[in-house]
């Protein structure tokens, strides 16, 4: 089996998104000096999708969410001429080829991202080849179903906040994470209204339901050690992305306090990063992304490295990428899932891109055993419709 060709296409939104109020999440721009917060690094209304196409016949889906353009010029200039004509079969020798021939510019961001894209697309043929599902050429299923979370709950009207939340606790959801609304710029007011969220969502659910909190890098480490102490006595499971990635001591000071367990790596990349974090004593939880971190071939190695330092890895978002990486590892007790709703920052997408991705029952998802490689097909039908395609 050789690589025959490999397509890339950028998905453009192009329907209707519902409107966002102001202070619906935390993030990095807040602590810039502008007239009003900016979202402009949260929304993500384009997709990357990549398909590798094989001399036999197979197709393997890839994709990526972050700076979907620039990524896919990297895999149309630096990484397609690597793959053409390659057995995907040799996985681990693509991904250090890739990795070794992007290292000047690359090695994070949107080098990885590209890199990561192209290796889930190469674990998806492989194991279509191989007629399993992608999670049996991890080492099989550790679990009867994945637990998985609600994650929405953006900063909004309180009522209708209680009122989410209790009914993904009546849908059968042990756990479910809301977004802080305001940061350092915001003053004690806004300290109070970051409490407000919180203890609405639990006063809602009770203590019998896991309730955790993003704050997607907007504070700072003097600002986290100050809302620490207010946070504990909602007993969140996690406090997520407090301050910005490249900060590792401050996530390792944050986590040494021992008020609220600390939750990171959604922006951090390879099995490099990931080793900093954990020797430094940085995080509580992982949170690295499939289609962020270098693809399957990291993902396995750096859940296998946080087994060895007992931190659990519970990847950010959910989609199948995820969810095979979590089904095959013991470390892996939960996963993300972003419910189905209309398209509002753009965690939505794949709903309306892929077929296959597995729909939430009473808290809980499930692979087919029966259904080879990653599970899912492109919806060209959709793609039509609701984008605008650049290829």
């Amino acid at each position: 089996m050789k690589i025959k060709d490999i397509r890339t296409r950028v998905a453009r939104w192009r329907g209707s998104t519902v409107p966002l109020p102001a202070h619906f999440c935390t993030n990095p721009m807040d602590l810039l000096s502008m007239p009003t917060p900016s979202m402009g690094t949260f929304t993500f209304h384009e997709w990357l999708l990549v398909e590798i196409f094989t001399d036999d016949g197979h197709v393997g889906i890839g994709n990526a969410a972050l700076s979907p353009q620039p990524t896919k010029s990297v895999i149309d200039c630096y990484l397609r001429p690597i793959l053409i004509g390659s057995d995907p079969w040799e996985i681990e020798q693509l991904w250090q080829h890739m990795y070794r021939r992007t290292m000047a510019f690359g090695r994070k961001g949107i080098g990885m991202a590209a890199i990561s894209a192209v290796d889930i697309a190469l674990w998806d043929v492989c194991a279509k080849s191989a007629r399993q599902p992608v999670y049996r050429l991890l080492g099989g299923r550790t679990k009867a179903r994945i637990p998985v979370y609600a994650s929405r709950l953006y900063s909004g009207e309180l009522s209708q906040l209680a009122s989410e939340a209790r009914g993904y606790k009546e849908d059968g959801y042990q756990a479910m994470k809301l977004r802080f609304g305001w940061g350092p710029r915001d003053g004690a007011s806004g300290v109070e209204r970051n409490l407000a969220l919180v203890r609405t969502v639990r006063e809602s659910v009770g203590e019998q339901v896991d309730v955790m909190a993003d704050a997607y890098m907007g504070w700072t480490l003097e600002y986290a050690k100050r809302i620490l102490p207010l946070l504990e006595p909602f007993h969140l499971r996690w406090l997520e992305e407090p301050v910005i990635a490249d900060d590792i001591r401050g996530y390792a000071e944050l986590k040494a306090s021992g008020r609220v367990p600390i939750a990171g790596g959604e922006h951090e990349f390879t099995l490099y990063g990931f080793r900093q974090l954990l020797e430094a004593g940085a995080l509580d939880v992982i949170q690295f992304d499939t289609n962020r971190v270098g693809g399957i071939t990291q993902a396995r190695k750096i859940a296998a490295l946080a087994e060895a330092y007992s931190v659990p890895v519970i990847p950010h978002a959910g989609q199948m990428h995820n969810y095979h990486v979590v089904m095959a590892s013991l470390n892996s007790p939960l996963a993300e899932y972003f419910p189905v709703v209309d398209v509002e920052v753009g965690n939505e997408l794949f709903w309306y891109i892929f077929d296959g991705e597995p729909r939430a029952e009473h808290g809980f998802v499930d692979l087919d055993e029966n259904t080879p490689g990653l599970g899912l097909s492109i919806n060209e039908e959709a793609l039509r419709e609701k984008f605008a395609i650049i290829e």
